[in-house]
Parts: C-alpha cells; sequence; structure tokens
C-alpha cells in the first residue's frame, strides 16, 4: 500500500490592522492644534526644561504639566540613521534619514523624518528646518518632516486663520504583522478543510467535543489526541447583527449576521457567518448548512465555507440550544439525574 505523503506545513503571514481614535487631552491636544497652525509647542517641567513634544506628567516629579511654550521650528541634529528601504507603512515612500532633532528653545530632541536624498548628505550638529504639510489637519503627519536649512524648502508659515476649536482627538492606524503557525492540531484541521471535512477533538475526559480541535482540553489541561469528523449542519447558537462596516473589509456588506454554530456532535461553537436569508429571519437554534466554495477553490483554509444557510428543518428548542445541552448533560453526569432548572 502506497503511504500518504505528509501534509505540508502551513503558516500565513498575518496582518492585525485597525484605526484607533483616541482623545487627546489638553497637553498633546495643544501639541496638535499647534502642528495644525504651522507651530511646534513643548511643555515646561517643574525644573524649568522645555520637553518636546511634550508630556503630560513630570518624568522627574510625577506632576502635571500644563505651561504650554512654543518653540522654534529650526533646530539641531542630535543623531540620525538611513532608512533604505523605508518601513512598510511609513508615510515617508523614499529612503530617508530619521532623526533626533534638538530645537531652538527646547532641552529634548523630537524624533522625526530628515528630508535628504542621499546620507552622505546627513551629519550629526546639521541645522535643520521643518517642512509642513500644504493641508494640516491636527495630526504629527501635519509636520511632514526637517530638511537642511537653506535647501530651498521653505518652511510655511503660520496659518492665517487657525481654526477656533483645539485638536481634541486624533485617529491613528494600528498594524501588526507577524508570522503564524498553526499547531499539529490545528494543522489537520485546515488540511481537513481542503477535502470538505470538518474536525473536532474529543476530550479523553468526558467525550466533549470541541471544534476547531485544540490538541487539549482547556477545561481540564489534558491531551486530546482523538480527531473525529464532524456533519456539515448545526444550529445557531446565538448572533450578533452588525449594521456598521468595518473599515478595510470589502467583502462583507452590512447588515450582515455572525453566529455561534454549533455542530451536531459538537459540544461548543464556532464564529460562522449566516446569510441565504433576511437579517431578521435569523434567531437561536435555526437549522443551518454549510456553503462550501467550488471544489476548484478549495485550499487549506476555514474560508473554504462562504457561509452558513438555513436548512428548513424545525428548530433546536431555545433551552438546548449552544452549550445549554452539554451543561445540562454534564450536570447529569455530574448528580446522576436531571439537571436543575
Amino acid at each position: 500500500m502506497t503511504e500518504r505523503p505528509a501534509p505540508e506545513m502551513l503558516r500565513a503571514d498575518l496582518v492585525v490592522e485597525y484605526p484607533f481614535t483616541r482623545t487627546t487631552g489638553p497637553v498633546i491636544g495643544a501639541f496638535l492644534t499647534g502642528l495644525r497652525d504651522g507651530r511646534i509647542v513643548g511643555v515646561r517641567t517643574s525644573d524649568g526644561r522645555v520637553v518636546v513634544p511634550p508630556v503630560e506628567a513630570d518624568p522627574t516629579t510625577g506632576d502635571t504639566l500644563d505651561e504650554m511654550v512654543e518653540v522654534a521650528s529650526n533646530g539641531t541634529v542630535v543623531t540620525w540613521t538611513w532608512l533604505d528601504p523605508p518601513r512598510p507603512g511609513s508615510p515617508w515612500d523614499r529612503p530617508h534619514g530619521l532623526g533626533l532633532v534638538l530645537l531652538d528653545g527646547a532641552d529634548t530632541p523630537m524624533l522625526h523624518g530628515l528630508l535628504v536624498d542621499s546620507p552622505e548628505e546627513l551629519e550629526t550638529g546639521m541645522r535643520v528646518e521643518a517642512v509642513w504639510a500644504a493641508e494640516r489637519t491636527g495630526h504629527v503627519h501635519d509636520l511632514v518632516g526637517f530638511a537642511p536649512e537653506g535647501s530651498g524648502v521653505a518652511p510655511a508659515p503660520h496659518a492665517e486663520d487657525p481654526g477656533d476649536e483645539p485638536v481634541r482627538s486624533v485617529r491613528t492606524p494600528i498594524r501588526l504583522e507577524y508570522d503564524f503557525i498553526p499547531s499539529s492540531a490545528a494543522q489537520e484541521y485546515l488540511h481537513a478543510y481542503a477535502e470538505k471535512r470538518i474536525l473536532g477533538n474529543r476530550s479523553p475526559v468526558d467525550g466533549a467535543v470541541f471544534v476547531p480541535p485544540r490538541g487539549v482540553d482547556p477545561r481540564h489541561g489534558v491531551a486530546a489526541t482523538e480527531l473525529v469528523d464532524l456533519a456539515h449542519e448545526g444550529h445557531v447558537g446565538n448572533f450578533c447583527v452588525t449594521h456598521l462596516p468595518i473599515p478595510g473589509r470589502t467583502d462583507l456588506t452590512t447588515p450582515y449576521v455572525s453566529a455561534w454554530i454549533h455542530l451536531d456532535g459538537a459540544d461548543i461553537g464556532f464564529l460562522g457567518l449566516v446569510a441565504g436569508c433576511e437579517v431578521d429571519e435569523v434567531r437561536i437554534g435555526m437549522r443551518v448548512r454549510a456553503v462550501w466554495k467550488p471544489d476548484d477553490e478549495l485550499g487549506p483554509t476555514a474560508e473554504n465555507v462562504l457561509y452558513w444557510e438555513p436548512t428548513g428543518a424545525p428548530d433546536v428548542p431555545v433551552d438546548e440550544a449552544g452549550n445549554r445541552a452539554w451543561t445540562a448533560r454534564r450536570d447529569r453526569d455530574e448528580t446522576g439525574g436531571p439537571a436543575d432548572a
């Protein structure tokens, strides 16, 4: 008999990315308001030093700081490095310097881009001046970077008509890139999806079936190596209707339903989309089945199931839907009688 080759080791380059909106408070708000208006401000500490960018608490005493001080838009490069190529997501789309610039009137340097064409143009102690964005909104990107003094990149003057309202919030993109290698149990689970199979793990303690498989019973901390094939049908244990779009997700049209899908033969649910019916028709206990991608598009990914659609079969009673049946069975096993209502 021909031995089946070992499946390919799965790995994925994953990215977690979302826009984060935060309130600024009076100190950071004053700094961003200054950038919007073409000015750079710092804060004075209890010992008289001027810190740029400003901080909300004295780094020595911990006292609250609120005395804002405007500094010059010119300064001196304290130290620098050269970035080639630019980092992913960088506001500078070409090789550039990155340096600590001590602005005139400040006692601490600020980190920002150095706008030159080559590292040969950079040196410690060189004089630089601010380069401003043509349109400013109250964000650190309003300050494009620093160019050598006299290089012909004239800094913008103060805004002729600064905004009446101070900057109170700022939106910042958050991005995390990482290399993900699934566990051995998850590897088997994902490879099975390429064959239109859904696997679960059976606990050696009480026979409970977990999906996706974890390779361990998380309740008892024991290995769970037995894999079982599960049905492609189940029911909705709980659900949520989303009406607001997720930034960056173009594949979901609102409103849509996310639900905990409890497969027949499994004791816990997992997250999936419910479609094929109106949003207001989705309910706890509704019977659903998997809708798969075409066979020629299958691969080792849970995305092979496009969504879960109603089967038309009678609902599972609400008091038996979701984890309730598992809980009731466990209580019966422990007490030897019916579970308490």
